[in-house]
Protein backbone atom coordinates (compact mmCIF):
# COMPACT_ATOMS: atom_id res chain seq x y z
CA UNK A 1 0.00 0.00 0.00
CA UNK A 2 3.12 2.23 0.75
CA UNK A 3 3.73 2.20 -2.61
CA UNK A 4 0.89 3.61 -4.04
CA UNK A 5 1.39 7.53 -4.96
CA UNK A 6 -1.84 9.51 -3.88
CA UNK A 7 -2.62 13.04 -4.23
CA UNK A 8 -4.24 15.57 -2.00
CA UNK A 9 -5.28 19.16 -2.31
CA UNK A 10 -3.15 22.07 0.16
CA UNK A 11 -4.49 25.31 0.49
CA UNK A 12 -1.18 26.38 -0.88
CA UNK A 13 -2.03 25.53 -4.11
CA UNK A 14 0.17 22.48 -3.95
CA UNK A 15 -1.10 18.69 -5.44
CA UNK A 16 1.03 16.82 -2.39
CA UNK A 17 1.93 13.42 -3.65
CA UNK A 18 2.04 11.11 -0.51
CA UNK A 19 1.89 7.60 0.61
CA UNK A 20 0.39 5.62 3.47
CA UNK A 21 0.11 2.36 5.02
CA UNK A 22 -2.61 1.39 7.72
CA UNK A 23 -1.63 0.16 11.07
CA UNK A 24 -1.19 -4.07 10.69
CA UNK A 25 -1.62 -4.32 14.88
CA UNK A 26 -3.93 -2.28 17.44
CA UNK A 27 -3.90 0.83 16.58
CA UNK A 28 -2.11 3.13 18.70
CA UNK A 29 -1.49 6.11 16.93
CA UNK A 30 -0.59 7.88 13.63
CA UNK A 31 3.01 9.00 12.33
CA UNK A 32 3.68 11.79 9.68
CA UNK A 33 6.75 11.09 8.08
CA UNK A 34 8.94 14.51 6.83
CA UNK A 35 11.63 13.43 4.53
CA UNK A 36 15.13 15.41 3.94
CA UNK A 37 16.50 16.92 0.93
CA UNK A 38 16.69 16.01 -2.54
CA UNK A 39 15.04 12.38 -1.74
CA UNK A 40 11.36 11.87 -1.22
CA UNK A 41 8.76 10.05 0.57
CA UNK A 42 8.75 6.76 -1.36
CA UNK A 43 12.37 5.97 0.60
CA UNK A 44 10.87 5.22 4.05
CA UNK A 45 8.63 2.59 3.01
CA UNK A 46 11.03 -0.53 4.97
CA UNK A 47 10.66 2.32 8.10
CA UNK A 48 6.73 2.61 7.71
CA UNK A 49 6.20 -1.03 7.07
CA UNK A 50 7.46 -1.25 10.53
CA UNK A 51 5.74 1.26 12.52
CA UNK A 52 2.58 0.18 11.15
CA UNK A 53 3.64 -3.73 12.60
CA UNK A 54 3.88 -1.41 15.95
CA UNK A 55 -0.10 -0.01 15.15
CA UNK A 56 0.84 3.40 14.26
CA UNK A 57 -1.18 4.73 10.38
CA UNK A 58 1.62 6.31 8.53
CA UNK A 59 1.50 8.80 6.27
CA UNK A 60 4.29 10.73 4.49
CA UNK A 61 4.17 12.95 1.62
CA UNK A 62 6.77 14.87 -0.16
CA UNK A 63 7.34 18.44 0.22
CA UNK A 64 7.38 21.14 -2.66
CA UNK A 65 9.91 20.65 -5.28
CA UNK A 66 10.63 17.08 -4.31
CA UNK A 67 9.39 13.57 -5.69
CA UNK A 68 5.47 13.21 -6.73
CA UNK A 69 4.39 16.50 -5.55
CA UNK A 70 3.61 19.42 -7.98
CA UNK A 71 2.54 23.05 -7.44
CA UNK A 72 2.39 25.68 -9.79
CA UNK A 73 4.69 27.89 -7.89
CA UNK A 74 6.97 24.93 -7.21
CA UNK A 75 9.53 23.78 -9.75
CA UNK A 76 11.91 21.11 -9.36
CA UNK A 77 14.30 21.58 -6.61
CA UNK A 78 12.17 24.78 -4.93
CA UNK A 79 9.66 25.11 -2.41
CA UNK A 80 8.74 28.45 -4.06
CA UNK A 81 9.93 31.46 -5.54
CA UNK A 82 8.22 33.49 -2.53
CA UNK A 83 7.33 32.48 1.13
CA UNK A 84 8.39 28.97 0.47
CA UNK A 85 8.96 27.90 4.11
CA UNK A 86 5.56 29.12 5.54
CA UNK A 87 4.12 27.06 2.40
CA UNK A 88 6.12 23.58 3.43
CA UNK A 89 4.17 23.85 6.77
CA UNK A 90 0.92 24.56 5.59
CA UNK A 91 1.36 21.57 3.08
CA UNK A 92 2.65 19.48 6.57
CA UNK A 93 -0.41 20.25 8.32
CA UNK A 94 -2.75 19.36 5.37
CA UNK A 95 -1.34 16.06 5.48
CA UNK A 96 -1.37 15.95 9.33
CA UNK A 97 -5.48 16.98 9.16
CA UNK A 98 -6.32 14.26 6.55
CA UNK A 99 -4.46 11.58 8.60
CA UNK A 100 -5.80 12.47 11.19
CA UNK A 101 -9.62 13.01 9.78
CA UNK A 102 -8.90 9.49 8.80
CA UNK A 103 -8.39 8.42 12.17
CA UNK A 104 -10.01 10.43 14.46
CA UNK A 105 -9.23 10.22 18.59
CA UNK A 106 -5.43 9.00 17.82
CA UNK A 107 -2.52 10.84 18.56
CA UNK A 108 -0.29 12.16 15.87
CA UNK A 109 3.38 11.74 16.03
CA UNK A 110 5.62 14.07 13.68
CA UNK A 111 8.95 12.39 12.72
CA UNK A 112 11.64 14.32 10.02
CA UNK A 113 15.26 13.26 8.49
CA UNK A 114 17.57 15.52 8.21
CA UNK A 115 15.96 18.88 6.39
CA UNK A 116 12.42 16.79 7.42
CA UNK A 117 13.60 17.73 10.32
CA UNK A 118 14.28 21.14 10.37
CA UNK A 119 10.56 21.40 9.04
CA UNK A 120 9.48 19.51 11.86
CA UNK A 121 10.73 21.40 14.64
CA UNK A 122 9.35 24.45 12.62
CA UNK A 123 5.71 23.65 12.39
CA UNK A 124 5.59 22.42 16.02
CA UNK A 125 6.56 25.92 17.10
CA UNK A 126 4.25 27.37 14.20
CA UNK A 127 0.80 25.24 15.75
CA UNK A 128 1.62 23.71 18.84
CA UNK A 129 -1.57 21.92 18.71
CA UNK A 130 0.31 19.60 15.47
CA UNK A 131 1.11 16.78 17.40
CA UNK A 132 1.66 14.79 20.51
CA UNK A 133 5.18 13.96 20.30
CA UNK A 134 7.88 15.02 18.02
CA UNK A 135 10.70 13.74 16.54
CA UNK A 136 13.63 15.00 15.24
CA UNK A 137 16.47 13.10 13.05
CA UNK A 138 19.79 14.19 12.31
CA UNK A 139 18.68 17.91 11.94
CA UNK A 140 21.89 20.54 12.45
CA UNK A 141 19.88 23.58 13.85
CA UNK A 142 23.34 25.50 14.67
CA UNK A 143 24.58 25.62 11.39
CA UNK A 144 27.16 28.20 13.15
CA UNK A 145 29.88 30.35 11.28
CA UNK A 146 30.16 28.45 8.39
CA UNK A 147 25.91 28.83 7.83
CA UNK A 148 26.22 32.16 8.09
CA UNK A 149 28.73 32.62 5.72
CA UNK A 150 26.18 30.63 3.22
CA UNK A 151 23.28 32.86 3.95
CA UNK A 152 25.62 35.52 3.12
CA UNK A 153 26.59 33.68 -0.24
CA UNK A 154 23.21 32.63 -0.88
CA UNK A 155 22.25 36.41 -0.52
CA UNK A 156 24.86 36.87 -3.15
CA UNK A 157 24.24 34.61 -5.44
CA UNK A 158 20.45 35.29 -5.41
CA UNK A 159 21.09 39.11 -6.65
CA UNK A 160 23.78 38.09 -9.37
CA UNK A 161 21.49 34.87 -11.03
CA UNK A 162 18.47 34.66 -9.12
CA UNK A 163 16.66 32.21 -6.52
CA UNK A 164 15.02 29.21 -9.29
CA UNK A 165 18.78 28.02 -10.59
CA UNK A 166 20.87 25.48 -8.98
CA UNK A 167 23.58 26.79 -6.25
CA UNK A 168 26.78 24.40 -6.78
CA UNK A 169 28.82 26.47 -4.44
CA UNK A 170 26.33 25.43 -1.44
CA UNK A 171 26.29 22.00 -2.53
CA UNK A 172 29.93 22.03 -2.77
CA UNK A 173 30.22 23.29 0.61
CA UNK A 174 27.60 20.75 2.30
CA UNK A 175 27.22 17.78 0.29
CA UNK A 176 30.66 18.15 -1.32
CA UNK A 177 32.45 18.46 2.21
CA UNK A 178 30.45 15.67 3.89
CA UNK A 179 31.55 13.27 1.05
CA UNK A 180 35.23 14.50 1.78
CA UNK A 181 34.99 13.93 5.25
CA UNK A 182 34.55 10.18 4.89
CA UNK A 183 37.73 7.90 4.12
CA UNK A 184 38.34 6.17 0.66
CA UNK A 185 34.51 7.06 -0.59
CA UNK A 186 33.35 4.92 -3.37
CA UNK A 187 31.01 7.67 -4.05
CA UNK A 188 29.72 11.29 -3.71
CA UNK A 189 27.07 10.05 -1.12
CA UNK A 190 29.23 7.63 0.84
CA UNK A 191 28.44 9.99 3.84
CA UNK A 192 24.89 9.09 3.73
CA UNK A 193 25.68 5.55 4.89
CA UNK A 194 27.82 2.63 5.31
CA UNK A 195 25.95 0.18 4.08
CA UNK A 196 27.27 0.38 0.25
CA UNK A 197 23.40 -0.88 -1.02
CA UNK A 198 21.86 1.66 0.40
CA UNK A 199 23.86 4.40 -0.91
CA UNK A 200 23.72 2.78 -4.68
CA UNK A 201 19.53 2.92 -4.44
CA UNK A 202 20.34 6.55 -3.80
CA UNK A 203 22.52 6.93 -5.99
CA UNK A 204 20.21 5.37 -8.55
CA UNK A 205 17.37 7.20 -8.07
CA UNK A 206 16.47 9.83 -10.10
CA UNK A 207 14.26 11.52 -7.48
CA UNK A 208 17.43 12.01 -5.17
CA UNK A 209 20.65 13.21 -5.44
CA UNK A 210 19.74 16.67 -7.20
CA UNK A 211 21.24 20.15 -6.85
CA UNK A 212 18.84 22.22 -4.35
CA UNK A 213 18.21 26.10 -5.59
CA UNK A 214 19.31 28.77 -4.24
CA UNK A 215 15.67 29.46 -3.05
CA UNK A 216 15.19 25.91 -1.65
CA UNK A 217 19.06 26.60 0.30
CA UNK A 218 17.61 30.41 1.44
CA UNK A 219 13.93 28.35 3.22
CA UNK A 220 16.45 25.53 4.92
CA UNK A 221 18.82 27.72 6.36
CA UNK A 222 15.80 29.87 7.38
CA UNK A 223 14.36 26.91 9.27
CA UNK A 224 17.72 26.02 10.59
CA UNK A 225 18.43 29.68 12.02
CA UNK A 226 14.97 29.97 13.31
CA UNK A 227 14.19 26.40 15.34
CA UNK A 228 16.18 26.38 18.24
CA UNK A 229 15.55 30.40 19.08
CA UNK A 230 14.61 30.61 22.81
CA UNK A 231 11.42 32.27 22.08
CA UNK A 232 10.47 29.81 19.45
CA UNK A 233 11.47 26.87 21.51
CA UNK A 234 8.82 28.39 24.11
CA UNK A 235 6.15 27.42 22.00
CA UNK A 236 6.35 24.07 22.06
CA UNK A 237 4.49 22.33 25.60
CA UNK A 238 7.38 21.94 28.34
CA UNK A 239 5.74 18.44 28.74
CA UNK A 240 6.07 17.59 24.85
CA UNK A 241 7.92 14.03 24.23
CA UNK A 242 10.68 14.80 21.82
CA UNK A 243 13.32 12.10 20.41
CA UNK A 244 16.59 13.58 19.30
CA UNK A 245 18.98 10.92 16.97
CA UNK A 246 22.26 11.84 15.33
CA UNK A 247 25.06 9.54 14.60
CA UNK A 248 28.62 9.70 15.41
CA UNK A 249 29.90 9.90 12.16
CA UNK A 250 27.58 11.99 10.95
CA UNK A 251 29.16 14.91 9.17
CA UNK A 252 26.33 17.35 8.64
CA UNK A 253 25.42 17.56 12.97
CA UNK A 254 29.61 17.55 13.51
CA UNK A 255 29.08 13.77 14.58
CA UNK A 256 26.18 14.47 16.36
CA UNK A 257 27.32 17.23 18.50
CA UNK A 258 24.48 19.89 17.11
CA UNK A 259 22.60 16.94 18.22
CA UNK A 260 23.29 17.00 21.75
CA UNK A 261 23.29 20.51 21.35
CA UNK A 262 19.62 20.95 20.46
CA UNK A 263 19.05 18.24 23.60
CA UNK A 264 20.72 20.53 25.53
CA UNK A 265 19.08 23.99 24.61
CA UNK A 266 15.58 21.90 24.81
CA UNK A 267 16.61 20.95 28.71
CA UNK A 268 17.54 24.59 29.27
CA UNK A 269 14.05 26.07 28.20
CA UNK A 270 12.21 23.37 31.04
CA UNK A 271 11.42 20.64 28.50
CA UNK A 272 10.37 17.83 30.70
CA UNK A 273 10.79 14.84 28.28
CA UNK A 274 13.54 14.75 25.75
CA UNK A 275 15.20 11.81 24.46
CA UNK A 276 18.68 11.75 22.67
CA UNK A 277 20.36 8.95 21.18
CA UNK A 278 23.91 9.37 19.20
CA UNK A 279 24.62 5.53 17.78
CA UNK A 280 27.90 4.87 17.56
CA UNK A 281 29.59 4.67 14.18
CA UNK A 282 26.48 5.57 12.17
CA UNK A 283 26.30 8.34 9.03
CA UNK A 284 23.96 10.50 7.86
CA UNK A 285 20.71 8.34 7.39
CA UNK A 286 20.12 6.63 10.29
CA UNK A 287 17.06 4.58 8.55
CA UNK A 288 19.71 3.17 5.99
CA UNK A 289 22.26 2.60 8.43
CA UNK A 290 24.00 -0.82 9.36
CA UNK A 291 21.75 -0.91 12.52
CA UNK A 292 19.00 0.79 11.53
CA UNK A 293 16.89 -2.53 12.35
CA UNK A 294 17.82 -1.35 16.22
CA UNK A 295 17.49 2.38 15.85
CA UNK A 296 14.00 1.59 13.95
CA UNK A 297 12.82 -0.44 17.68
CA UNK A 298 14.29 1.69 19.44
CA UNK A 299 11.94 4.60 18.29
CA UNK A 300 8.77 2.21 18.30
CA UNK A 301 9.59 1.56 22.08
CA UNK A 302 9.86 5.55 22.37
CA UNK A 303 6.43 5.77 20.32
CA UNK A 304 4.53 3.54 22.65
CA UNK A 305 6.00 4.85 25.22
CA UNK A 306 5.29 8.53 24.29
CA UNK A 307 1.33 7.96 22.87
CA UNK A 308 0.43 6.04 26.29
CA UNK A 309 -2.69 6.15 26.68
CA UNK A 310 -3.22 9.36 25.11
CA UNK A 311 -6.05 9.76 22.23
CA UNK A 312 -6.73 13.32 20.94
CA UNK A 313 -10.19 14.83 21.43
CA UNK A 314 -10.43 17.25 18.21
CA UNK A 315 -8.82 17.30 14.85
Amino acid sequence: MFGQVRTHQSPTGAKLGWRHVTASAEPRGILVVSHGLAEHSGRYRRFAEAMAAQGFHVYAHDHRGHGATRAPDAPSAMFAPRDGARKVLVDLRAVRDLAAADHPGLPVILFGHSMGGLIALNAAESDPGLCDALAVWNANFRPGLAGRAGQLLLAIERMLKGSDVPSPLLTKLTFGAWSRSVSDPKTAFDWLSRDEREVAKYVCDPLCGFDATVSLWIDVFAFASAGARRDRLALLPADLPVHLVGGSADPSTVNGAAVRWLAGRMKARGMTDVTVTIYEGMRHETLNEIGREQATEDFAAWCLQAVGGRRRTAI
